[in-house]
Parts: structure tokens; C-alpha cells; sequence
């Protein structure tokens, strides 16, 4: 495992360029996010999220998150997407909500059939100039089941051993709340539901879509 210092601007691309690279080929890559490190690869390399789910001891049938770098890129691995779930990702990308869409059905990748993916674009800064760099990316968290998420390189290492080719190095992470998640995935003709509350409150979604239903249980 390479652990690639993200903590000055030159030393940082660098690093991205790097991390980019080994996305790109379908390695994994040590990310830090908003609210802990996660393990990244190519959304496309069937290799690349195999290895994230064998790395995790998930199965295939468990959705991986997908994080983009722009609202613009949601079209391309998406259809069907409501107006309003558009209103929300202008309101809070990026940022701490994700959106589950309809997948386009001719991409090639290795997520569940007919299951909605679960997109977000990030506010860290160096995730998001990795995904500048690379495009779409699935992201997931680099615990093991039924451990604290991670929030130093370190604590991802006693978790997960070194599994991963690179570790993007951003220092200790806040402990910050998971992602408010938003079901937009039955299409235009049906109301936006709340299936998790986190970072945006069920005020500040209901500000831009006054009829989101609420399933999540607190």
C-alpha cells in the first residue's frame, strides 16, 4: 500500500494523478470523505468492485454507492430522473445527500440488477478532484461489518489490513453525520421518499420538495 500525502496543493495532484491512475486500471484506492475513508474504484471494472466487495466480505447483491463529479454526469448512469430529485441535487450537491436513481440499463458494471444505485457528489475537496479525474466512482466505506467507520489511514489499516494499491492521505477526518438518503428511483409520476435522515434535515428537503414523504425509521 503507497500512503500518498494529500496535505499541500502541489503534493496533492500529484497524489490525485497517482490515485487516479490505479481507479482508472480497477485497483482500489483509500479515499477520505466527508464523514470517514472509504475504498474507491472505477464504477466500470467489474475487477475493481469485486475486489472492493471481497475486500468488505460483502456480497453481490449488496448495492456499492456511486459518487460523481458533477450534477451533469447523473444522466449518463441514470434515467428517469424527477424534476424534483434534479431541484435537490442543485439545492444540496455537493454535499451530505444521496439520491437513489433508475440505473441505465446499457451500462456494463457490476452492481445489482434491477436495483436502484445510490449516487451522491461529495464535498470533500480531494474526493471530488479525484472524481474530476477519473469520473464516476463506487465508494463505500472502508470498515469492516459492524465496526465504527474509519476516520485516519490508520484506522482503516487495523481494520481492513492493506487493501488497497493507494491511500489518498488527507489527515484525520471530523466526525461528521452520514448522507441523507432520498428514494427517486420510481420515476417522475411518483412522490420523492425519504429513506434515511443525516446531514440535511427533513425541513431542508421539504423547503425544495414540500411533498417528500418520510419512510425513514429514527
Amino acid at each position: 500500500m503507497v500512503p500518498l500525502d494529500c496535505a499541500d496543493r502541489a503534493g496533492r495532484a500529484r497524489s490525485i494523478s497517482t490515485a487516479a491512475s490505479a481507479a482508472r486500471r480497477g485497483d482500489i484506492v483509500l479515499v477520505p470523505t466527508e464523514s470517514s475513508y472509504a475504498l474507491a474504484t472505477d464504477a466500470f471494472s467489474v475487477r475493481g468492485v469485486r475486489s472492493i466487495r471481497w475486500a468488505k466480505g460483502q456480497p453481490s447483491s449488496v448495492p456499492l454507492p456511486v459518487m460523481v463529479p458533477s450534477v451533469m454526469t447523473v444522466g449518463g448512469i441514470a434515467v428517469g430522473i424527477p424534476d424534483q430529485a434534479r431541484d435537490l441535487m442543485t439545492a444540496f450537491w455537493p454535499g451530505g445527500l444521496t439520491l437513489l436513481l433508475a440505473p441505465q440499463p446499457t451500462l456494463a458494471w457490476d452492481l445489482p440488477p434491477n436495483a436502484p444505485i445510490a449516487v451522491r457528489m461529495p464535498l470533500h475537496p480531494v474526493l471530488l478532484e479525484l472524481l474530476d479525474a477519473t469520473g464516476p466512482l463506487v465508494v463505500t466505506g472502508a470498515n469492516a461489518a459492524g465496526m465504527s467507520p474509519p476516520l485516519t489511514v490508520d484506522e482503516a489499516v487495523g481494520q481492513l489490513g492493506e487493501a488497497w494499491t493507494v491511500a489518498l492521505d488527507a489527515g484525520p477526518l471530523g466526525d461528521h453525520p452520514v448522507s441523507t438518503v432520498v428514494d427517486a428511483s420510481a420515476g417522475a409520476s411518483s412522490p420523492l421518499v425519504v429513506r434515511r435522515i443525516g446531514a440535511v434535515s427533513l425541513e431542508d428537503l421539504r423547503a425544495i420538495c414540500p411533498h417528500m414523504q418520510d419512510d425513514d425509521i429514527r
